[in-house]
């Protein structure tokens, strides 16, 4: 009876005080279709967010723009269309340099080690670049190459004359610098530039490539570790203010490292898969770069060291000690390219 007793009145003593807490529906928002692995991603971090939270934090997934074009997503997150979202900053040139450092050619090497190495580094950044949104989160697809319609490209000088729909701002810039011409478009939209011939190629990894249905307008495919694209999950900060210290705790706890390497890892699995069913495809050359053009990229590449490391000079952090703290996190999580 006594313990009875006790127990009800332990539980007297906690329930209000999870009864005080306000139930969030929170709104996560990206623009990849609901069939990209990213949708199951954010289910899994909304499941545990809720969990965590007791059953406080519900949310729900939107997928495929139906909140927003994919270049708002930042702004949607800052402005409270949406609580949650799913960010490219490579696709606004300019407002998130530092970041940006890892979309730099030939640097990360693995979707998993890279988006902890990544995510790791960048947290101590992000207070100042994306401060006026919560950062949650920083991860990487698996490194990708070059896809095109009509004229197979294995050197640099290849892409002189050509349309191209860069990955982010960084390939934006070797595309200019190589001589060729940027198509801007966001992913949902590359199909149809390319069936037009508004582009003549795209760099994109292997199973986006198959799931936007960009196979069917394309040929030669480069199979090589180019670059990657940065990616954040960023949250709305009135939103996450409004909560209980144990809300923001579930919060906090799945806005993580660790969490970040499942999201890659999930996803580099997906794009992994893509170059063999490619090459399964009738009519497609997937090939390899020799030993001698891949050096070639590399020495061409160059160049956007500065041009990142100009950009971040501006805001008042050293690139030199930002390439070599990052080069260092991609080191302890065996993700720098060699």
């Amino acid at each position: 009876m006594r313990k009875t007793l006790l127990a009800l009145w332990l539980a007297a003593c906690v329930t209000p005080a999870f009864g005080q807490e306000k139930t969030f529906d929170l709104k996560i928002s990206h623009w990849v279709p609901a069939s990209h692995p990213l949708q199951k991603s954010l289910e899994d971090w909304a499941a545990a967010v809720e969990k965590a939270s007791g059953g406080t934090i519900k949310s729900k997934v939107f997928p495929a723009q139906q909140l927003g074009k994919a270049f708002d997503h930042y702004d949607m997150a800052r402005d409270g269309i949406a609580d949650v979202t799913y960010v490219n900053p490579g696709y606004q040139p300019g407002r998130f340099p530092i970041v940006g450092a890892g979309e730099l050619p030939f640097l990360i090497s693995d979707a998993k080690g890279g988006s902890e190495g990544l995510d790791a580094w960048y947290r101590k950044y992000a207070a100042k670049e994306m401060k006026d949104v919560k950062y949650c989160l920083a991860f990487v697809h698996t490194p990708s190459a070059l896809h095109t319609r009509t004229k197979k490209v294995t050197v640099p000088d290849d892409i002189k004359g050509m349309k191209i729909r860069p990955a982010d701002a960084t390939i934006a810039n070797f595309v200019t610098q190589l001589g060729g011409t940027n198509v801007q478009s966001s992913a949902p939209e590359v199909r149809d530039i390319i069936e037009r011939g508004v582009a003549d190629g795209v760099f994109f990894p292997a199973g986006s490539l198959l799931l936007f249905g960009v196979d069917k307008v394309t040929k030669y495919h480069i199979d090589a570790p180019m670059y990657v694209t940065t990616f954040v999950f960023v949250m709305n900060k009135d939103k996450y203010d409004q909560m209980s210290d144990r809300q923001k705790k579930a919060i906090d706890d799945n806005c993580t490292t660790e969490m970040a390497g499942k999201v890659g890892a999930h996803w580099g699995e997906f794009e992994d898969a893509g170059v063999d069913k490619i090459k399964a495809e009738s009519g497609q050359e997937v090939y390899k770069l020799t030993p001698e053009q891949t050096a070639l990229w590399k020495k061409a590449a160059d160049p956007l060291f500065k041009t990142w490391a100009d950009g971040v000079k501006k805001t008042g952090i050293d690139a030199d000690v930002a390439m070599t703290e990052l080069k260092a996190s991609l080191t302890k999580y065996n993700a720098l390219a060699q």
